[in-house]
């Protein structure tokens, strides 16, 4: 369990893709124990093992399911990745619980830059637009944020600089893809209205 407020990023060192599985070394000023190898990481959303750490390199085994429901499908050497710990009992909870399950990807459709923020409009399938609410939380590469729109096929989110600042939104462009999870409360509410 995350609650979306990224400590650090990461530079990916080297991706080993096949056809059922990947492995993905980041680079990153996290601070990490040996003893923390086999906890979990929010690696931009997707919640990873640590299988090991050496000379600030974190290596991570990806599945076949996370890979298809995730960016890592994409992922190439040097792409930045936000990176955070799991939850300690006690944790401040700035964000949103997020699990590190990521419901699906997004396309970036429009990037504006007002004043020292920028906003952002993602379109998504359909599917999920049911599970996006204005003014609730989202977390788009593992970043709890505040919907501040919702489009006809998507939703748009204001980031502020600190974020800016301290994650990967900075990079994004027209067309780049980004990891989402949607709040974990909506989606039980929405299974028990079923």
């Amino acid at each position: 369990m995350f609650n979306g407020i990224i400590q650090k990023t990461g530079t990916i060192k080297k991706i080993t893709k096949s056809l059922n599985n990947c492995s993905v070394e980041i680079f990153s000023l996290l601070p990490l124990k040996k003893n923390e190898i086999g906890s979990s990481i929010s690696c931009s959303g997707a919640c990873l093992t640590l299988e090991s750490y050496k000379k600030k390199t974190s290596k991570f085994f990806i599945s076949k399911e996370t890979i298809n429901k995730t960016i890592f499908k994409y992922c190439k050497e040097g792409d930045i990745i936000n990176l955070e710990k799991s939850l300690k009992f006690g944790d401040r909870i700035s964000g949103h619980f997020v699990q590190g399950h990521v419901d699906t990807t997004g396309k970036v459709q429009k990037v504006n830059n007002i004043g020292k923020s920028i906003v952002i409009n993602f379109m998504i399938s359909k599917f999920f637009k049911k599970y996006v609410i204005y003014k609730g939380s989202v977390t788009v590469n593992g970043i709890s944020l505040t919907v501040s729109k919702i489009l006809f096929n998507g939703f748009q989110i204001t980031v502020v600089p600190h974020t800016l600042k301290m994650t990967n939104l900075s990079n994004l462009k027209k067309n780049s893809i980004v990891n989402i999870e949607f709040d974990v409360l909506g989606k039980y509410i929405k299974n028990f209205l079923k």
